[in-house]
């Protein structure tokens, strides 16, 4: 049901467009056709179904890897509790999945953690809520949710779940239901009784008075949105996009390098012999991918056999695509090596030292937005468990060991340089990324007793 709830989704967003969601919301709404479109855009991104993709150039998933390695250290030793034993088993419980959802919530720009009741609770991307308005603090007073049903061959209900502010600054929560026997089209209002599940679902709106806050946590990629310059997240790789469809096509150039530079061996017709039961000519146990069959009569030589064996420019491509590497990590924030070879990252200390500054800048940025999404989806879970006012405490600490475990390592190596048990030569080496010959180049002369 859920991969026909993705594939609806997906109809939605590209066939309904604004018009038809500010139809069904009933007034105007932050999201529009062009942020409707990157959304699409990205998704199809991270899914390796980018609209630059061919049958020859498949993707590097560089995508992926960007939006596992900020989730990866963002979430690198992260301590969160809420100080209620029964408010923190649900919550650790709701947050044991972060790392996968929050690699989503990169991607697409931003995702909402959701309460569903006292004890579960959802996690929605970008491609699944429509931003109604938002608060001048960037977090959404106004929104909507999406979900689809089908019941039979082609009967299909849209339940749309609206969460908003109102007037005296009160959560107010409504739901209708839409059906529709296609997909492209939302359909006709209907009652929510008309599926099992949404029958006891109360239509509203439904007021709770002391509730000022919305019910869930919002993150937002710490982003300014310059797709359409509304309250959205954008993905964390945006900005990158067109050095990553240039990383996909040097990767197919670099693929097409090696199959087109396979040895083969131009065969005269005159060495190849017909099989007798197929009638085909060919020459014994040879592999097809060797032999080709060439007339070579007007050859100076008239040689029977001659070899193709062309040179292979495989370095330059690599060269190519790891520079472009380098060029994606300087843009969305990461460090160099963390996409790129390590070993071919040619920089000097300085260099190296701002590139894991400019990685730890961009994950702070991360984690509080991060700290903030999830002190708001406690604050929803004690709503729901009646514990709002109750005076519970929640936490939420994350590890800068980015720049601290390096400067762990590197005053441990100095230790061991002072000891005896590094040379400094080893040293220069590992911190200031030079070969052996620069970093002997570059050793303090040693001095010399003269007799």
């Amino acid at each position: 049901m859920f991969d026909g709830f993705r594939r609806f989704w997906r109809g939605v967003m590209r066939m309904f467009g604004y018009t038809t969601l500010k139809n069904i919301v009933g007034k105007d709404i932050a999201l529009s056709d062009t942020m409707i479109n990157a959304i699409d855009d990205w998704k199809k991104m991270l899914n390796g179904q980018a609209e630059w993709l061919t049958d020859y150039i498949e993707s590097l998933r560089i995508e992926q890897g960007i939006c596992r390695e900020f989730a990866d250290v963002v979430l690198t030793e992260m301590e969160t509790s809420v100080s209620i034993e029964r408010l923190n088993r649900i919550y650790q419980k709701a947050v044991a999945d972060l790392n996968e959802n929050l690699q989503d919530g990169l991607g697409l720009g931003s995702f909402v953690l959701k309460p569903i009741g006292p004890n579960k609770s959802e996690f929605i991307t970008a491609d699944k809520f429509i931003p109604i308005s938002f608060a001048d603090d960037g977090k959404p007073r106004d929104i909507g949710f999406l979900t689809t049903k089908r019941i039979g061959e082609n009967n299909y209900y849209t339940r749309f779940e609206r969460h908003y502010l109102d007037d005296n600054g009160n959560l107010t929560v409504l739901n209708k239901c839409y059906h529709s026997q296609d997909t492209s089209d939302i359909g006709q209002i209907c009652s929510l009784e008309e599926v099992p599940e949404w029958a006891e679902i109360n239509p509203g709106p439904v007021t709770y008075p002391g509730m000022q806050q919305m019910d869930f946590g919002y993150y937002r990629n710490p982003i300014k949105n310059k797709v359409d310059g509304s309250g959205c997240g954008v993905s964390i790789f945006d900005a990158a996009r067109e050095r990553i469809r240039k990383a996909d096509i040097r990767g197919s150039q670099l693929d097409w390098e090696y199959q087109s530079g396979e040895r083969a061996i131009h065969v005269d017709n005159r060495a190849l012999k017909a099989d007798k039961q197929t009638g085909r000519f060919g020459m014994s146990r040879l592999n097809k991918r060797l032999y080709r069959g060439l007339d070579l009569e007007a050859g100076k030589d008239n040689e029977l056999l001659k070899e193709y064996s062309p040179e292979m420019r495989d370095e330059a491509y690599k060269r190519g695509l790891e520079e472009i590497k380098r060029e994606i990590e300087f843009i969305v924030g990461l460090a160099y090596g963390d996409l790129s070879d390590v070993q071919d990252v040619a920089k000097t200390a300085t260099e190296i030292k701002t590139a894991k500054y400019r990685k730890y800048n961009r994950v702070n940025a991360i984690q509080g937005k991060l700290g903030e999404c999830l002190e708001d989806f406690v604050a929803g879970l004690a709503f729901y468990n009646g514990l709002y006012t109750s005076g519970y405490e929640f936490s939420c600490k994350f590890n800068d060991s980015i720049l601290t475990d390096e400067e762990t390592e590197r005053q441990q190596d100095r230790q061991d340089v002072s000891m005896g048990v590094m040379t400094q030569l080893e040293y220069r080496m590992k911190w200031y990324n030079e070969d052996e010959t620069t970093a002997r180049s570059k050793l303090p002369e040693q001095n010399q007793v003269m007799e």
